[in-house]
């Protein structure tokens, strides 16, 4: 995050107390990234808006600049912008369709999800990040080289949001239950699952510097987990990554982010490994 040198911030015309641009100038303030305003608009008849937020901006010692793009869809404008502006980190503000539906994704924000080759922080709610908790979601049971990977890249980002709002980082990791028709006899008892798993977590612990009481560990499944640990934790951010299933740049999100990402009442920070972000890159720039 202290990497980042410029961050997109999508502001919507209608709602001026943007808490994209808040949580934008908090991560700023102390990285000094450069922010770039963006209204995705046809008309572009924000300019008045724009110039009066770029003013504040730059009397509170901010380094702005400010655009108003329309490319076929939201999320097609968004990238677009990110990638000619080379923006690492794109923060956009999730507005409900309906209170119904409150919590639920818009498609424009699941595709924007899918397609942007940098993390994307979608605002969700309007409590502090300071003195809150932190909370990334890790899949301590695999090991294998694209997860360890993905395991440092939300840990790191979820230390620095906590660094920077002066918050605490915890971290859940959910396990599967036992599978009676395991060929593996010892897969079957739940404590040997337990030990086993606990005994990774210890290398991750020690890897990552995460003590129990920052570590929880429960059994069940990714998508009711999460969200219940973060609304027991009450986090300020919950901190996502995806896996990609490779070539397929549409799927790279799951059910089960998906499921999590609506179900979580929190901000949310949504990281992929290295080479997806490469890959979508790559597709990105051959459009």
């Amino acid at each position: 995050m202290q990497a980042i040198r410029s961050i997109l911030v999508v502001i919507e015309p209608e709602h001026s107390e943007s808490l994209a641009l808040k949580r934008a100038k908090l991560i700023a303030g102390v990285t000094q990234a450069h922010l770039h305003l963006l209204v995705c608009d046809r008309k572009h008849d924000h300019s008045a808006m724009l110039s009066v937020l770029k003013a504040a901006l730059i009397q509170d010692g901010y380094s702005v600049t400010t655009e108003q793009a329309w490319n076929e869809t939201l999320q097609e404008t968004i990238v677009d912008v990110q990638q000619a502006e080379g923006c690492g980190l794109v923060i956009k503000q999730h507005f409900p369709d309906s209170p119904l539906k409150k919590a639920l994704l818009t498609p424009a924000d699941w595709k924007l999800l899918r397609s942007c080759p940098t993390p994307v922080l979608l605002v969700k709610t309007s409590k502090p990040w300071t003195g809150g908790v932190i909370l990334a979601a890790v899949d301590v049971g695999n090991t294998d080289g694209e997860h360890r990977t993905l395991h440092a890249t939300l840990i790191d980002h979820g230390y620095d949001i906590a660094s920077l709002a002066k918050a605490s980082l915890h971290v859940i990791s959910a396990h599967p239950s036992p599978m009676l028709s395991a060929a593996d006899p010892s897969l079957q008892l739940s404590e040997t699952i337990e030990a086993r798993y606990r005994e990774q977590c210890k290398a991750f612990q020690a890897e990552f510097d995460i003590d129990d009481a920052h570590l929880h560990i429960e059994e069940g499944p990714a998508d009711v987990l999460i969200p219940f640990m973060a609304h027991k934790l009450q986090a300020a951010v919950t901190v996502i990554g995806t896996v990609a299933r490779s070539g397929l740049s549409g799927a790279l999100i799951g059910n089960t982010a998906e499921v999590v990402l609506d179900a979580l009442e929190s901000d949310v920070l949504v990281l992929k490994p290295d080479e997806v972000m490469d890959h979508l890159e790559e597709v990105v720039s051959h459009h």
